[in-house]
């Protein structure tokens, strides 16, 4: 049976958070074990300079700061492929030959570019290669043949464009193409990670993130100031769950094993969240448990981190090696694409 292929990435426009590895990160770990899938792991520095195109060392000073939180999590470069998307040239033919399937203002209405739009403040300048971005992330996922990406729901909008592109390119030139599926979490609170302040994103440019190279002071820290429920003021008030950070991060990240080592006065989350609901458990409580939850979790993330910048041309190496490798792929397959379009 052929294997499956995945794609993901992230843009390097800062170091990795939180919402990355419960969103992606973590799982990407877990599949690439799996000998039913090939993965591919890209560092989007293409896509990260659409809208820092007047401040390119934001992209260039963190393609390695990238790099080094995959490595750091566990991501294997002898098991998948991780590669640095300016360095595959047949990328950027792709995107433009996928651009004549695609209207200015199919693009102005997906729901994410029109989020992403409002949220960088872009008004009526937005950069055309901002708008473009649903277009070159379709050619990253065609290029590779990509069955799966494994992605937050935020992307659905531009995985579902992706698979319109797909059908209009096989309608008009040949059936070549793959349509992908989007794979999310099991665990919906993962899918989207809120920031530290109860935003519904969290988000390096809004400085409401927890980042994997964090140490123990600023975890307790950015904890400490995380949104909690305003109507409880007292310990013994009850409390709401839903739209209270700690408790989202908890269902998140938390396990039976967490509250054996760190709160055993509770057997699981349940209990917690049972015993807050009803009053007579206070934020500080929760909060501390948190912190130490995320300590366990971020510190040997962290530390593992520390010892491969010690080695800094080894990293460069890996992702080098990588990405011949994925060029090697991309060479042979941009070959068919043009087969198909001028025969």
């Amino acid at each position: 049976m052929d294997k499956k292929i995945l794609l993901t990435g992230d843009r390097p426009t800062g170091k990795l958070h939180l919402g990355h590895y419960v969103g992606s990160l973590k799982k990407r770990v877990e599949l690439q074990d799996d000998d039913n899938y090939k993965m591919f792991v890209m560092i989007a520095d293409i896509q990260g300079l659409s809208d820092n195109g007047d401040n390119p060392d934001k992209v260039k000073n963190n393609i390695l700061e990238v790099m080094l939180d995959y490595l750091a999590v566990g991501l294997d470069p002898e098991k998948i492929t991780i590669f640095q998307q300016s360095h595959i040239r047949e990328l950027m033919e792709l995107t433009i030959y996928l651009s004549n399937l695609v209207s200015v203002p199919r693009l102005k209405r997906n729901p994410t570019i029109k989020t992403e739009i409002l949220y960088r403040g872009f008004g009526e300048n937005v950069p055309l290669s901002f708008l473009m971005y649903p277009v070159s992330q379709a050619a990253d996922i065609t290029l590779f043949k990509t069955n799966i990406v494994p992605a937050g729901e935020d992307q659905e909008p531009l995985i579902e464009l992706t698979c319109d592109i797909v059908k209009d390119f096989n309608r008009t030139f040949k059936d070549i193409l793959v349509k992908p599926e989007l794979m999310l979490s099991e665990n919906v609170y993962c899918r989207r990670l809120p920031g530290i302040d109860g935003n519904n994103k969290m988000s390096k440019s809004l400085g409401n993130a927890i980042y994997l190279s964090d140490d123990d002071k600023t975890l307790k820290e950015r904890v400490k100031m995380m949104y909690t429920d305003p109507e409880h003021l007292r310990v013994e008030d009850p409390g709401h769950i839903e739209g209270n950070v700690p408790f989202i991060y908890l269902r998140a990240l938390s396990n039976e094993k967490h509250f054996r080592d760190f709160l055993p006065d509770y057997k699981n989350l349940s209990e917690l969240e049972e015993h807050y609901t009803r009053g007579g458990l206070g934020d500080g409580t929760v909060k501390k448990f948190l912190t130490n939850v995320l300590i366990d979790i971020i510190a040997p993330i962290r530390e593992r981190r520390l010892k491969l910048q010690e080695n800094m041309q080894n990293v460069k190496d890996l992702l080098y090696e990588g990405t011949m490798r994925a060029r090697n792929i991309a060479e042979i397959n941009i070959q068919e694409i043009r087969d198909a379009i001028f025969g």
